[in-house]
């Protein structure tokens, strides 16, 4: 598969290396998504604007973590486009520290979340919810991540 991950970092704040998201992104497509060539944009944003998405698009006041707004594009144009991720680079942080885990497994999450999101997955019923969370645990596992589901003993917060 050929991968094409453009990044926009629109926060002042440190976010992961550009190499981190993209094998993040890759592992969460590697064996879900058929098409040979597949291009993602990711935004990187602080709160105000992440605030002003979810407002716009999900009618929820605040910032959330991820939002992901897959490319609704007719067939007959076959674009590799698969859609957009947006993260909020101190909702990410916040929660790294207040669920006791390490910034980079939680980026990891956040990436390969709003990933599968692009692909389809969802988790509004709780069948979904449990199918995406197995996945998500499975693809982090194979990137040496712990499971994001239980609850972690305080760790060290740094990208690396």
């Amino acid at each position: 598969m050929n991968l094409t991950v453009d990044i926009q970092c629109a926060s002042a704040e440190p976010v992961p290396d550009e190499d981190d998201l993209r094998r993040w992104i890759a592992a969460a497509l590697a064996s879900r998504h058929t098409r040979a060539d597949t291009e993602i944009s990711v935004r990187l944003v602080d709160t105000r604007e992440m605030a002003d998405l979810n407002q716009a698009y999900r009618g929820k006041n605040g910032p959330t973590n991820v939002l992901s707004f897959p490319a609704d594009l007719p067939p007959e144009l076959d674009l590799p486009l698969l859609g957009d991720i947006v993260i909020c680079v101190p909702v990410v942080r916040a929660e790294a520290l207040a669920q006791h885990k390490s910034l980079a497994a939680h980026w990891a999450h956040m990436a390969v979340h709003g990933t599968l999101h692009l692909l389809g997955y969802d988790h509004i019923e709780e069948n979904e919810a449990m199918a995406m969370e197995t996945l998500e645990s499975g693809i982090l596992a194979a990137l040496d991540y712990p499971c994001p589901y239980q609850a972690n003993p305080p760790q060290e917060n740094s990208l690396a």
